[in-house]
């Protein structure tokens, strides 16, 4: 989903099968499938920092979701990964405070997959704090803590580290995934300009990002 018009990331690309892919044929390129960071951001000493940019209305992320949720079940122990929540728009902004209120409450990943259901199969919006605390109260958030989480100072800093962090990964665009601070992929490169199902690109993405994470090790 784009920065500028929120367009449907594949509304060019028709979801067919495609076969020889250039992944499968010498591995990922640079520029095709990946772009490189430079310079790279901090990183922090002994770990390589994985970072999904996502929206909870991107529908692309919710297609994402199983895969990059499996994929972090199985990460080795030098890798940290995390979630971050991008505010390209306005109501985009009001989702990426639900993220961090959510976040430090200790209750955003257990409710995560009812937020992408309600508004990606029952089209709720979840624009405004009040209907966001109704909605969440039957998922055991407390709508009063929920409340005071949404308007802290604590969530309005996240909220502004998430946009710093954004910009400087150069996301125009979401799901995208950054890596070690030196590269960025995302399902839609991992195309490398074919037409692919989107459950197949989400794979894709996650063998890129693999690939990515022994770059970066190989080069602490």
């Amino acid at each position: 989903m784009k920065r500028r018009d929120f367009s449907t990331l594949l509304a060019t690309t028709p979801l067919a099968a495609a076969t020889g892919t250039a992944l499968a044929q010498g591995g990922p390129v640079e520029g095709r499938h990946y772009l490189v960071l430079n310079p790279p951001l901090a990183s922090t000493p002994g770990k390589i920092e994985v970072v999904e940019f996502f929206w909870y209305g991107c529908p692309h992320c919710y297609a994402f979701e199983p895969a990059i949720e499996a994929w972090t079940k199985q990460l080795p122990a030098d890798v940290a990964f995390r979630k971050v929540h991008v505010a390209f728009r306005a109501n985009v902004k009001i989702h990426q405070r639900m993220f961090y209120a959510l976040e430090a409450l200790g209750k955003e990943a257990t409710t995560r997959q009812a937020i992408f259901n309600a508004m990606h199969q029952q089209g709720l919006a979840l624009d405004d704090a009040k209907s966001q605390a109704k909605f969440l109260g039957p998922l055991g958030v407390d709508p009063v803590k929920y409340q005071e989480a949404f308007n802290s100072f604590g969530v309005v800093t996240k909220c502004q580290q998430a946009e710093k962090l954004s910009e400087a990964y150069r996301i125009d665009g979401v799901p995208c995934i950054g890596i070690g601070g030196r590269f960025l992929t995302s399902p839609g490169q991992a195309a490398g300009g074919q037409r692919l199902p989107e459950q197949e690109l989400g794979q894709k993405a996650l063998q890129i990002t693999d690939f990515l994470i022994q770059r970066v090790r190989s080069k602490a």
